[in-house]
């Protein structure tokens, strides 16, 4: 039932942004324009420099293109997860209480829109990145599902972080700075490989905002062959728990909402 429920509530809101097509299309080639422009600079040093640290383009490729659908897929059933802070500030988030439906699904269908853009870019670095990798048998067609399972298993990580994140808002109010940390900045170093950056960070990056499960870690078994098959599962269980904290978390903030009108 609740899964009916979002999808009917993701369609209206969906058609209802809809209706300013201008609006949209803009939108979206703007959103085009700057995710190619971020990945050419990576893919013009590399193309200068080669190999990064034993990574290939391709392999960051694989890498970016994981990442930029995971997040797209987060964004597009979230939206407004991301801009609690706007409901806690206005005091619009009353009008969701007051709804006969649970706030988190009335949030996650407010302001919905498919980001078409990213995915498709997404899916064209890994259609690329693939098809040269299974040309050089680094991996074969079970990459294909598996690169499904990475992908979802992403969006369930990117969701549960920027969840919690945003369930902090029920303390701090302003999370913004918070945000740009456990989301925008986390999510902009994940997108290539960890082993680039100094150990602690490392660590962050797997442990504090495990953004380092949506794309590396499962990559390293994927394309490197590293690990073994525990490194997928251990990714999918990273998932489970990470959404599941992230649930009990926002439970416990919501319960100590004291809205404008209390």
């Amino acid at each position: 039932m609740s899964v009916r429920l979002y999808l009917l509530l993701i369609k209206a809101s969906i058609r209802s942004r809809m209706q300013y097509k201008f609006n949209f299309i803009f939108s979206t080639l703007m959103a085009s324009c700057i995710q190619i422009s971020e990945f050419l600079m990576v893919a013009l040093v590399m193309m200068r420099f080669g190999n990064i640290k034993g990574w290939t383009l391709y392999e960051v490729c694989y890498l970016y293109g994981v990442m930029m659908i995971s997040k797209a897929i987060y964004r597009t059933l979230a939206s407004d997860v991301h801009h609690l802070e706007k409901y806690l500030v206005s005091g619009d988030l009353d009008a969701l209480l007051t709804r006969p439906v649970p706030v988190l699904l009335a949030l996650m269908t407010q302001n919905s829109r498919i980001l078409f853009a990213e995915i498709g870019q997404g899916i064209i670095l890994l259609i690329i990145a693939m098809r040269v990798l299974m040309a050089n048998g680094q991996i074969g067609w079970p990459s294909i599902p598996l690169t499904a399972l990475i992908i979802c298993t992403g969006a369930i990580i990117l969701f549960a972080i920027g969840l919690a994140t945003a369930a902090a808002g029920f303390w701090l109010t302003r999370i913004e700075s918070l945000q740009n940390m456990t989301e925008d900045a986390s999510q902009t170093a994940a997108r290539y490989p960890l082993t680039l950056y100094p150990k602690w960070l490392q660590g962050a990056l797997l442990v504090l905002v495990p953004v380092g499960f949506v794309n590396y870690i499962p990559t390293l078994y994927l394309l490197r062959h590293e690990g073994g098959i525990g490194m997928l599962l251990g990714t999918v269980a990273v998932a489970c728990a990470a959404l599941w904290l992230a649930m009990r978390f926002w439970k416990l903030g919501l319960s100590r909402y004291q809205s404008t009108g209390s």
